[in-house]
């Protein structure tokens, strides 16, 4: 079973880690120009994306207003499909659904689809708790498992990796979890998804039970869509006798046709393909073809909160593209693990916070923090979630729950000192005259000099030292707008 993120630090420190390791910063940034690239070439093949987009918006947007109506609807027809349509209001509700089917069908082990959500409720850890043991299929799923690591992209969990950390993964790890790796492995690509399709084959054609989650779940006619594409999501959905998926209510799209402009955002946006090489869609029961036992479970968690927040609902459109992520700077340059959860990169940064709640804990609060505002996820986002303005929200959510600390934290000391010298004139003068002073000095004693030769503060002790670790701070002026005021008008007002 991989790790978990129980414990992660908060994202200044994790990210300071990051930073310091040239191959995760090389595997990055390798990684993500790939896939910008492909994403560039075909998104430029459709004259139309900007309205797409608006399309995309407006689709997800209406399915969320409504929310209450197409679940309900969605689970008249799965129902009347022949599926088991269970409710879960958090992870350990959910977890414990899975659980109970996997055990009353005496499975040791199920088989999962590549699935966000069931990382979000930490549903491979939950089974084995239970004695069970869940595989992941996924390719880069499988990497992270057999690595006892942590995911750390949306699409491509693997990302942190090279092949040849990859083929050291399989050699040494592949053959405690089932058939080994040829002895014989290389580094090469095609080698090594030859191993792991070996591997994966044994676990397929013996598994009772498969988990899946779902890209869409179509009301109108109690449809579940995955998208994928390797084949193996296709294998668990088609091979097992039983199949749970668990789904975050969010997904719901109210028609059929409301598909259509996600199946076109969806597979650009995020492997840069024109399409998917696999749509699976299910409905329930088919007499004699696929699972004939379908459960379905209905995930809140966190979900309602976030659709009570009116500027942040809109993250609720998201759908896991991974487009934002691979376009950040400060991505790139960290990685997924620093955020500290399945939900990493600008979309992580608002989701995780809206769906635990802000004030809650310091990892969780530090993520709205992780983000230069440059406003590129945005520009990238199918759905059009304005990142960064719901990035500005929580930060405002943030300072809010801590206003009643005892312990108050630097910036809010500051904003304190800062308001004291405001609210009074007087105070405000001997501030201005002290600053005007502190310009003299830099400037002709300061060795800092800023383009255009204008002194710098340089690096400046005590809180300050961090930001202008980084940063030019220009020296304020010589002389204060008041102190120039009288100077040139007499002193008029």
């Amino acid at each position: 079973m991989s790790a978990t993120f129980v414990g992660m630090p908060a994202f200044p420190e994790a990210a300071r880690a990051a930073l310091a390791d040239p191959q995760l910063r090389h595997n990055l940034a390798h990684a993500t120009d790939t896939i910008r690239r492909k994403r560039a070439s075909v998104v430029a093949e459709i004259p139309e994306w900007e309205e797409l987009r608006l399309v995309g918006a407006a689709v997800k947007d209406s399915a969320l207003r409504s929310l209450d109506t197409h679940l309900v609807e969605l689970e008249e027809r799965l129902v009347a499909n022949g599926a088991v349509v269970h409710w879960a209001r958090d992870a350990a509700e959910a977890c414990a659904i899975v659980a109970e089917v996997a055990t009353r069908h005496s499975a040791e082990e199920v088989v999962k689809v590549k699935s966000m959500v069931t990382q979000e409720i930490g549903l491979n850890e939950a089974l084995a708790a239970q004695g069970i043991a869940a595989w992941e299929t996924d390719l880069a799923e499988l990497i992270v498992q057999l690595g006892d690591d942590l995911p750390s992209h949306i699409l491509v969990p693997a990302i942190h990796r090279n092949r040849a950390e990859i083929r050291e993964i399989f050699r040494t790890k592949m053959a405690a979890a089932g058939r080994p790796a040829p002895d014989d492995l290389t580094d090469d690509p095609a080698a090594l998804a030859g191993a792991a399709r070996e591997h994966l084959r044994e676990k397929f054609l013996r598994a009772k039970v498969a988990v899946s989650g779902a890209n869409f779940a179509v009301a109108e006619t109690g449809t579940l869509v995955v998208v994928e594409s390797e084949g193996n999501g296709r294998m668990c959905l088609t091979l097992p006798d039983v199949l749970v998926s668990v789904v975050g209510i969010e997904k719901v799209l109210p028609t059929w046709e409301s598909l259509d402009p996600m199946m076109r955002l969806l597979p650009r946006s995020s492997t840069g393909e024109r399409m998917n090489p696999y749509t699976s869609t299910w409905s329930g029961v088919t007499p004699g073809d696929g699972p004939q036992e379908v459960h379905v479970v209905l995930l809140d968690n966190g979900r309602t909160n976030a659709l009570a927040d009116d500027v942040g609902r809109q993250a609720l459109r998201c759908i896991r593209c991974s487009a934002c992520l691979n376009v950040c700077p400060v991505y790139e340059r960290t990685g997924g693990h620093a955020y500290g959860s399945v939900y990493p990169g600008p979309i992580g940064a608002i989701l995780n916070p809206l769906l635990k709640g802000t004030g809650v804990d310091e990892q969780t609060d530090s993520l709205p923090y992780a983000s230069s505002l440059c406003g590129a996820c945005f520009e990238a986002c199918p759905v059009r979630i304005d990142i960064p303005e719901v990035l500005v929200h929580l930060r405002t959510k943030v300072v809010d729950s801590h206003r009643g600390d005892r312990v108050l934290k630097p910036e809010a000391v500051a904003m304190k000192a800062a308001a004291f010298a405001f609210s009074d004139a007087r105070r405000l003068a001997l501030a201005e005259r002290a600053s005007g002073l502190a310009g003299r000095v830099i400037g002709r004693w300061g060795k800092t000099r800023l383009p255009g030769g204008r002194p710098a503060a340089g690096r400046i002790p005590g809180p300050g030292a961090a930001w202008t670790s980084a940063r030019d701070m220009p020296a304020p002026p010589k002389e204060s707008f008041r102190a120039w005021w009288k100077r040139t008008s007499g002193g008029r007002s």
